[in-house]
């Protein structure tokens, strides 16, 4: 559980004492757990507040007298937003650094690379925000912490389709662009089961280098095909340039979005404004009455007071639950088994429900959860650019899920612009 602040004196003494003797009884070495995350690079916007999270797990754990009363202490490197540095830097903290532990650093990209790395060495693996990593793999020591569920790529846009679906008239047509890359290509590939599911036309599907800067080209080939919906496999820098240029350019299919990786991180809203305005997207968490799962709120507040000295997501809904989650997933299996020992840790994870910020968490044989739970979120009444209208919930509303719903959508997509 996370510490609750007071601002009663004697209160903040009481609680400075159980600290200090909680640290105190703490004894041997500090258990060591290791990852990476993107600092630097084009992952960086979601890196840095998943590190931030982290941290924050850190200070809690500690403040609570550790695990099996022993401190942690988490060991990274910045992977730089370089898939290519992923395997060496895991190899030094287990070879070098000597962690005990490691989870992934965020993303699909960054995660993929290491897993040759931990396989070998037989280690527990925890991601974080990887999306169908262990289809390739299948690593029983494997766990995404990703609301996927087992239809991994689909997920991602499923609801996206179900609401495009409720519509009346139906819609006929779709379009599918994806950056050649490993997570939006997984994401298209489960957007083609869906639109084949809807019994849809696919009037465009094609993917564009990862190097493109100029969108403008890619947006009106899409446009020249007419289509109803446009879905969008991409990654945080090209998900601003699609964006701009489908307002640039004045294009407006009925709905647009899907799986456009940035669009959640409070500094890229705030950056585009009133051009997301109409755009379906997925998401992770949001401050709707229905999420409002067992210490986030807490979660949230450290994060914030954090992120307010700069450089970061200021809200961090994003990536505070799922990374705070990622490690409470592991510290609840040490708890459970009372071990560093990953054999036992990978057997008690696949056997047990975790209660976490993020809710309830269960894997299935391969790692995924058992019950999916992406959200997809429609942005309206945007105006400006300023970061405080998307704290609340004015400028926001949760699609799908079914069970997470809070409100309807604007449709067609121009009719929110």
């Amino acid at each position: 559980m996370l510490l609750r602040k007071t601002a009663l004196a004697a209160a903040a003494v009481t609680a400075a004492a159980t600290i200090a003797g909680s640290a105190a009884a703490q004894s041997g070495p500090p258990i060591k757990i290791g990852f990476t995350i993107s600092e630097t690079g084009g992952l960086a916007p979601n890196g840095k507040p998943g590190l931030i999270a982290h941290q924050i797990w850190e200070e809690d754990v500690n403040a609570h007298g550790g695990i099996l009363g022993r401190p942690v202490k988490l060991v990274w490197y910045d992977d730089q937003s370089d898939p290519s540095k992923v395997p060496g830097l895991y190899t030094k903290l287990l070879d070098v650094d000597k962690v005990d532990l490691v989870v992934s650093s965020y993303a699909t990209q960054m995660t993929a690379p290491a897993m040759p790395v931990v396989m070998q060495k037989n280690k527990v693996f925890i991601s974080l925000l990887a999306l169908a990593v262990n289809q390739e793999f299948k690593y029983p020591n494997y766990f995404a912490m990703i609301p996927s569920g087992p239809d991994t790529k689909a997920s991602f846009t499923e609801g996206f389709f179900q609401s495009a679906m409720a519509q009346t008239p139906k819609p006929t047509t779709v379009a599918l662009v994806a950056a050649d890359q490993e997570f939006s290509r997984n994401a298209c590939d489960g957007a083609r089961e869906n639109a084949a599911r809807a019994k849809l036309q696919v009037t465009y599907d094609k993917t564009y280098p990862p190097s493109t800067t100029d969108y403008a080209p890619v947006v009106r080939a899409i446009a020249a095909t007419k289509p109803d919906l446009v879905v969008v496999c991409s990654y945080p820098p090209d998900s601003v340039g699609i964006v701009k240029a489908v307002n640039e350019i004045g294009f407006k299919p009925k709905q647009l979005g899907g799986a456009m990786v940035g669009l959640q991180a409070t500094t890229l809203k705030a950056q585009l404004g009133p051009m997301l305005n109409g755009i379906v997207n997925f998401d992770m968490w949001l401050p709707v009455p229905k999420m409002e799962f067992d210490g986030v709120d807490e979660l949230i507040k450290k994060y914030q007071v954090v992120a307010a000295r700069g450089g970061v997501d200021p809200l961090g809904y994003y990536m505070g639950p799922c990374s705070y989650a990622q490690l409470q997933v592991l510290q609840q299996a040490i708890e459970g088994t009372k071990s560093l020992d990953d054999k036992k840790l990978a057997a008690y994870i696949h056997a047990n429900t975790f209660h976490t910020v993020w809710g309830d968490i269960k894997f299935n044989k391969d790692g995924e959860w058992v019950q999916p739970r992406m959200l997809q979120v429609q942005f309206h009444d945007v105006k400006g650019n300023d970061i405080e209208q998307f704290r609340s919930m004015n400028t926001q509303t949760v699609l799908a899920p079914a069970e997470f719903k809070s409100g309807e959508m604007v449709y067609p997509y121009e009719k929110a612009k």
